[in-house]
């Protein structure tokens, strides 16, 4: 196991022991949340940087640096370089790894490099000619840390059969090595057979040497597709997706209080760039208020880069995602405001839900529907479709004022919604072991006059449910409690929702709390604590 370094002082003994205890009860997942913070207040540090960045700690002249968060990701790492130590007839191991842009992908490879502490060459590709890549491979091994970085001196391959053979032999003979090649799927398009080439030269020669290759990709569908059956490098990686930092993660970053936390999720995403500009403890609207006064702030300019590099081509798909981000839900109404004809939107539509930037949800009950809406996936891309993208004319003249009002405007009504996917999430962490909701899976449910809009259901599998185990009602406002008004229209819901009696559990979950009996609810607290108890 890879034990992660910190800087110490010689007066900074009781601080790190903090910091220990700190991320020791963070790591475990058991603490609720005000005894996380607690500790966190208790390490006395201005910033604390979660998943892609590093906490600093600074008071009384203590100086600490921990990475915090990605344990499970680092977990994994540490895990087959483990396997490559132990070696056997072809000890080299693979690892496909994929996550939106800007998850923090890069950042938790060198975190996990700089641990690890062995010779290593990190290379990262882009859309240059072959040619190009190759030169620039070769000036990237010859800087490297492998042992036999000078073979590469004064060399020029013409191939990628023949750079990566000399690879093979640059690494050490009997020592570990990691080989990492970043944006991976940019070489599979300039060079359709590079596939083929890497598999071919992992089989006969990395894969005899104590190496870990790690191939890293934002494209999530052809990352996927790499490791797919009746391709070249089928069965020969281990897969690993690297997510958004989650809520959790976001709270120990800007030391927020829940509700919040939960309203900085959904304008970041769990982006970390993004996050890194956000001051500890400064409110929503105070971020904001900088962001929007920056034309080349991260929250401004993450997405359109984004999307950008994901569909240089493809501007119905940009145009249909568009539509989706301005609150139309379904075929016929994205269609019309898209002005785009039903072939071309069915494609466009294909095309962004195999790059996971669209979703497309049935309703949940025991009866077959076929009314699918879509949604943005990235809470993020759905914030920065709404409100940012359309405008950014605007805050490019200097009138981000006008963006921040608009936004102030909208927000509490587009907040009520943008949150239901983020808070089913939340309830199918919390749902696991727990009596009254079983083993099932959280959904919603609508017909097609959205009489009933039902905002939880829970079953016991989808999208056709044999059995209902729970209905229930979100209420995301500031100052309003879900009550008897509430309480009755979800009772009116439940009759209306196929397969639910009227034993059928009811489950509230508000942001101001609830003043109700006969339910059971989850505040702003119970949802981020779901994101500190890891899985089994």
């Amino acid at each position: 196991m890879i034990v992660p370094q910190r800087e110490q002082c010689n007066e900074a003994v009781a601080a790190t022991d903090t910091v220990g205890r700190f991320l020791r009860a963070f790591h475990g997942g058991t603490q609720p949340l005000s005894t996380f913070a607690a500790r966190l207040d208790a390490i006395g540090g201005d910033t604390v940087k979660v998943g892609s960045t590093k906490h600093e700690c600074v008071k009384s002249g203590v100086s600490l640096s921990a990475f915090i968060g990605r344990d499970q990701q680092l977990n994994v790492l540490d895990g087959l370089l483990l396997r490559v130590t132990e070696g056997g007839g072809k000890p080299g191991k693979a690892l496909l790894m994929r996550g939106r842009p800007r998850v923090g992908k890069s950042r938790l490879v060198e975190e996990f490099l700089s641990r690890a502490g062995v010779p290593h060459v990190y290379f990262t590709a882009s859309t240059r000619s072959t040619g190009e890549e190759l030169r620039l491979f070769v000036e990237e091994v010859r800087g490297s840390s492998l042992p036999g970085a000078d073979l590469f001196e004064g060399v020029t391959p013409t191939s990628w059969d023949g750079a990566l053979r000399l690879l093979g032999a640059a690494l050490p003979d009997n020592g570990l090595s990691v080989v990492v090649i970043d944006e991976l799927p940019y070489l599979t398009r300039s060079d359709p057979a590079f596939e083929g080439t890497l598999q071919k030269v992992f089989d006969r020669e990395l894969s005899r040497r104590r190496m870990l290759f790690i191939g890293v990709g934002s494209d999530l569908a052809m990352m996927e597709a790499l490791n797919g059956h009746g391709r070249p490098f089928y069965q020969r990686a281990t897969e690993m997706v690297v997510p958004p930092l989650s809520p959790a993660e976001v709270a120990a970053m800007l030391k927020l209080d829940p509700a919040n936390v939960f309203d900085a999720y959904l304008v970041t995403g769990g982006l970390p760039l993004i996050l890194d500009e956000w001051k500890a403890g400064a409110s929503l609207w105070e971020y904001l208020e900088d962001a929007v006064a920056s034309p080349t702030s991260a929250l401004l300019v993450s997405a359109e880069r984004a999307l950008t590099a994901e569909f240089p081509a493809e501007l119905q798909a940009l145009e249909v995602l568009t539509a989706i981000g301005s609150g139309e839900r379904t075929f016929t109404n994205i269609g019309r405001a898209a002005g785009i004809a039903q072939p071309s939107l069915a494609r466009a539509l294909g095309i962004l839900k195999t790059k996971r930037v669209v979703a497309a949800e049935l309703p949940l009950s025991t009866r077959k529907s076929s009314l699918t809406r879509y949604q943005v996936a990235d809470p993020y891309l759905r914030f920065w479709l709404a409100f940012l993208g359309p405008y950014l004319p605007e805050v490019e003249r200097g009138r981000g004022d006008r963006v921040l009002a608009r936004l102030r405007t909208s927000w509490p009504s587009w907040r009520g919604r943008a949150i239901e996917p983020v808070l089913r999430e939340a309830l199918d962490r919390v749902r696991v072991g727990t009596p009254l909701l079983g083993e099932g899976v959280v959904g919603g449910y609508w017909t097609r006059s959205n009489d009933p809009e039902i905002d939880i259901v829970i079953a016991d599998r989808q999208p056709i449910a044999k059995h209902i185990l729970g209905i229930g009602s979100i209420k995301w406002l500031e100052q309003a409690p879900f009550d008897g008004r509430d309480l009755a229209r979800l009772v009116v819901h439940r009759s209306q929702l196929p397969g639910a009696t009227d034993d059928t559990p009811l489950i509230v979950v508000a942001r101001a709390g609830c003043e109700v009996d006969g339910v059971t609810a989850f505040g702003p607290e119970d949802l981020l604590n779901a994101w500190l108890v890891r899985p089994d």
